[in-house]
């Protein structure tokens, strides 16, 4: 199933440059499974082809308050049975639309007559964006409960830069999809009580200022399920290696260098958390005697120890947890990730074969076995690892159901 499967967005586009992203959003969010709507303002006509997101939302795009060739009082019908109202881009005409409480058109008319919980993104220019009234106007919709995307820094049609650009779409699908998942009905689908820390990267162990001891470990699904724990509602920790990935939107991400140091933010940040996902690839050893100075070459030993095993060292605050690990093998798979499962007191293990081709580190994509605390085990054929990440997590929210079931 996808994650967006029953739920309803309208969605509002205004006049402005950035109205061509609405087209974009309309597919990503249809992707996951949700139903869409479009309501163009007569200005938005002018930005975006009204074709485009009929074709993408497979729904007619509608725009008159007085429409002849319907029945249907349409500022009320539409002012009912969504799960959420997005207008994305909003201008700051109709902002102060809002604000003032107008109703001249389809959108604001539908706007005045609903109780859905209403999503903005504007988009204007840095000067508008800054002026006086805009700002009042955005504190008055916020005080109503509105939720505001605020504009980021970027290139504007004007020419100019500065704070003003719509967020990047990602952003706005991301935020549209947490406030729907968060306030699913019931907790099947939800982590909104759950605060998660999540371990992803690889860590570098310094030999000297220029070597340094690590593997092949990308982020990836790391990075992958702080993005969905915090689409499901949830407050995210990251505790990050050094990667090449953005910082996920809206998660409190801390970078770290050597398993010292992330052994040390774990130990720092578990009490204060539910859920504990060790996606990280921690190195395993670490030189005895790193140098201050870059080593010339030349035959020499390097002496090397274990680091020290953060998961197993967690398990004395344990309770009430629940805790995620993840075996990378290419051996004896099932039997290796068990053992490692019960050493180390997890309610799940994520088990790969990194010698599969589309699995492990550095791809897009990976092959694993799901195992439980009870040993059942679910083998999930190759899929992305955004995907994966959200099957993890609905792993999580059903060992989270079972025990609030005892209680």
């Amino acid at each position: 199933m996808k994650p967006l499967s029953g739920k309803r967005v309208l969605l509002g586009v205004t006049g402005s440059i950035a109205a061509y992203k609405s087209i974009q959003i309309v597919r990503d969010l249809t992707s996951a499974g949700c139903e869409v709507q479009v309501v163009l303002t007569d200005a938005a006509h002018h930005f975006v082809p009204a074709l485009a997101l009929q074709i993408l939302s497979k729904k007619k795009v509608v725009s008159l308050l007085f429409d002849p060739s319907s029945d249907a009082i349409l500022h009320v019908t539409l002012a009912t049975g969504f799960d959420l109202i997005l207008i994305a881009p909003v201008t700051a005409d109709f902002l102060a639309k809002m604000a003032a409480g107008l109703a001249n058109d389809l959108l604001s008319t539908l706007l005045l007559a609903t109780k859905i919980p209403i999503l903005l993104a504007p988009a204007m220019d840095l000067g508008m964006w800054d002026h006086p009234a805009v700002h009042k106007n955005v504190a008055i919709l916020k005080d109503r409960g509105c939720l505001i995307i605020d504009p980021v820094f970027g290139p504007l049609a004007s020419g100019l830069e500065g704070i003003g650009r719509m967020a990047d779409e990602q952003k706005i699908v991301d935020e549209a999809s947490r406030f729907l998942l968060k306030n699913s009905q019931g907790t099947s689908r939800s982590l909104a009580k759950e605060v998660v820390l999540i371990t992803a990267g690889p860590t570098r162990e310094a030999i000297d200022p220029v070597r340094f001891i690590s593997n092949r470990s990308s982020g990836k699904m790391g990075y992958a399920l702080a993005e969905e724990a915090y689409k499901f509602g949830a407050k995210v920790i990251l505790i990050s290696g050094p990667v090449s990935l953005p910082a996920p939107f809206g998660v409190e991400t801390i970078y770290v260098q050597s398993a010292e140091e992330m052994k040390k933010e774990v130990e720092q940040h578990v009490k204060q958390v539910t859920v504990v996902v060790m996606a990280a690839a921690v190195s395993d050893y670490t030189p005895v005697y790193p140098v201050n100075q870059k080593e010339k070459k030349r035959p020499q030993s390097l002496q090397i120890k274990l680091t020290d095993d953060i998961l197993k060292g967690l398990s004395k605050y344990k309770k009430g947890r629940i805790f995620v690990g993840f075996a990378a093998e290419t051996a004896d798979l099932f039997e290796n990730a068990w053992a490692k499962l019960k050493e180390k007191k997890l309610d799940l293990i994520v088990a790969n074969d990194v010698l599969q081709e589309g699995a492990g580190f550095d791809t897009d994509t990976n092959i694993v076995d799901l195992i439980d605390a009870k040993g059942r085990k679910t083998s999930l054929p190759k899929m992305p690892k955004t995907d994966l990440a959200r099957r993890i997590l609905e792993e999580v929210i059903l060992i989270r159901q079972a025990v609030y079931e005892k209680v």
